[in-house]
């Protein structure tokens, strides 16, 4: 019977997680037919043994390589035959009821390219997973911390709506890549990610793109997922790397979407904001030292993501 649903789950060494995740899509599946692809980016901690042998009926793309985010999840949307994708990240558990209410909300807006579900914390606490669009001024607020120092503002949290309470479903600009369900197009495929985007900000892109063509997105929040935030990058070995590919992936997209003017203030504003961190992780370290080791770790990815904005 053809899938009404294919859930595509893109892996880079998060074999615990992924083991999660896959156990709680069988153990809370929808009422309709569904098929489940696991694309493996070359992990090295056995995560595509362990889908091979306790996941048979996955479809599983163990690649040699890590090709990125975006590039892995298109080889699973070129091949997924259902009606609806659900990009899933491999950090995500799957609630009750989840994955038939994102379907059925679909269905009932046949205006809606894409959407989302309510991503939740281990703690409890709603994760922003939806916003509105990015823009320079929505950089200057993060970076300058205006965003985090007043959440509840419409003018310094209006990105990530954070003045907002997530209860509701809602028209968006965009939701994020950990939990995106995308409707099949007019011409039989669905919407593919831009492969130039190795990883970060090509969720971003793509609700930008689909936007653009005149489609629609919503936030469902009685569509639940429990969200383990950040498990490929939580190393801190890799941390200042990764901050460094999400700052280029926004780079891309600036000049892109904006225009080559946009994007030296968008370095700036990076740079500005690595080099307050840098200066509050340096005050940290100087206040005491139970925290000194943490501090700085913090103060040497600073300056290194510093150093990385101001050299391009």
């Amino acid at each position: 019977m053809k899938p009404v649903l294919s859930i595509i789950i893109v892996n880079w060494n998060t074999r615990e997680h992924l083991q999660a995740c896959l156990r709680s899509v069988f153990a809370c599946p929808p009422a309709e037919p569904f098929e489940v692809w696991v694309v493996d980016n070359a992990s090295s901690d056995g995560s595509a043994e362990m889908v091979r042998q306790q996941f048979p009926q996955v479809h599983l793309i163990a690649n040699h390589e890590n090709l990125g985010y975006g590039r892995a999840n298109n080889q699973a949307l070129r091949q997924a035959q259902g009606e609806f994708a659900l990009v899933l990240n491999s950090d995500i558990e799957v609630m009750p009821g989840a994955l038939q209410a994102l379907i059925d909300f679909m269905r009932e807006h046949p205006e809606a390219q894409a959407a989302g579900g309510q991503l939740i914390l281990p703690d409890g606490r709603i994760q922003p997973s939806c916003s509105q669009r990015l823009t320079l001024w929505a950089v200057f607020c993060e970076q300058t911390l205006l965003a985090k120092a007043f959440p509840r503002s419409r003018l310094f949290g209006s990105y990530n709506l954070t003045w907002w309470s997530y209860d509701s479903v809602r028209e968006v600009e965009q939701v994020v890549g950990a939990c995106l369900l995308l409707r099949r197009q007019a011409d039989g495929s669905f919407p593919l990610f831009d492969e130039r985007y190795f990883m970060y900000a090509e969720d971003t892109e793509l609700c930008h793109r689909i936007r653009r063509a005149g489609g629609r997105i919503y936030y469902v929040p009685h569509a639940k997922f429990k969200h383990h935030l950040g498990a490929s990058s939580e190393q801190e070995s890799i941390r200042a790397e990764m901050v460094k590919a999400y700052n280029r992936s926004r780079i891309l997209f600036f000049r892109e979407v904006y225009g080559a003017w946009s994007v030296p203030i968008y370095r700036l504003l990076i740079a500005t904001g690595a080099l307050l961190r840098l200066l509050l992780w340096c005050g940290a370290w100087l206040a005491g030292k139970p925290g000194r080791p943490r501090a700085a770790r913090q103060v040497a990815m600073f300056w290194e993501v510093l150093k990385d904005a101001l050299s391009r």
